[in-house]
């Protein structure tokens, strides 16, 4: 089976260069930051002016986005983070405090999705289960546990969880990654309720079938094709679709939006 790729998409010159998306100076720390959609994101916070931190498992590929930034003008530090990890995360914000001062911004976008193989959930190896919780659902608990503090200190926050349009539509074959993105809604709900006295908001962003550079060996030209055809806008979903939506929850212009889950997926799922 080949892997369906979508060409490279997110440029540093794309929708957040030379407009002003009220986070300049705001410091984001994106987790995943160093391939696919959360790429994606942390180039495009820098256009924006942001100080955009990649927490990133792959610490080269964390380095080489940082690079990428630096080399465009941007603000960038890279960060070699396991989510899953509490001492991890909590040396990730100890070296943002200790570097920036504060965290305005996180965006908990790392996640286990494109390596996992289909299968009857009756099939999933339990250790692989664990795993995909692990770092789906534990590694956001974790980083907004960091977080927090230093939020509820600055009477201001954002945090956005990214989960799936999976969840909605009860996809077969992936019942770990699915469960994963369902606790992640009800973190946000809750979370929502416990930070929103602080002046931090919670909100979720649900993507579609996104295609980056990370290959998907579980998806076919055919597949791919039933997908677009079941959007109302019908071509395929890429990173810098979902930038604008992110960017926005993370201003100021969003103080009043919280607890919310928002489909950004060409109207695949109607909520």
């Amino acid at each position: 089976m080949n892997a369906v790729s979508a060409p490279e998409s997110t440029t540093v010159e794309g929708i957040s260069r030379g407009r002003d998306f009220g986070v300049r100076d705001r410091v984001v720390v994106i987790t995943g930051g160093g391939q696919g959609i959360g790429r994606a994101y942390a180039r495009e916070f820098a256009a924006a002016g942001a100080i955009t931190v990649i927490a990133e498992i792959n610490g080269d590929s964390a380095r080489q986005v940082a690079e990428e930034i630096s080399l465009a003008g941007g603000t960038a530090l890279a960060v070699e983070t396991d989510v899953a990890d509490p001492d991890s995360v909590a040396a990730l914000i100890e070296k943002v405090v200790h570097q920036f001062g504060r965290v305005d911004v996180l965006i908990n976008n790392a996640a286990i999705f494109s390596s996992l193989a289909m299968r009857p959930f009756d099939e999933i190896p339990l250790d692989e289960w664990d795993t995909v919780l692990a770092v789906n659902v534990t590694g956001a608990f974790l980083c907004a546990r960091a977080a927090a503090p230093h939020m509820r200190a600055a009477g201001w926050g954002r945090i956005v969880n990214i989960v799936s349009g999976a969840v909605p539509l009860g996809v077969r074959n992936y019942l770990h990654y699915v469960t994963s993105k369902a606790a992640l809604v009800g973190m946000t709900n809750s979370l929502a309720r416990e930070l929103g006295g602080h002046g931090i908001t919670v909100n979720a962003v649900q993507p579609g079938g996104t295609f980056t550079e990370v290959p998907r060996e579980t998806v076919t030209e055919e597949g791919k094709a039933r997908l677009i055809a079941s959007q109302c806008i019908q071509r395929e979903e890429v990173p810098m679709d979902l930038v604008g939506l992110v960017l926005f929850l993370s201003t100021p212009a969003a103080g009043f939006i919280t607890g919310q889950t928002i489909a950004c997926d060409g109207g695949l799922t109607h909520t």
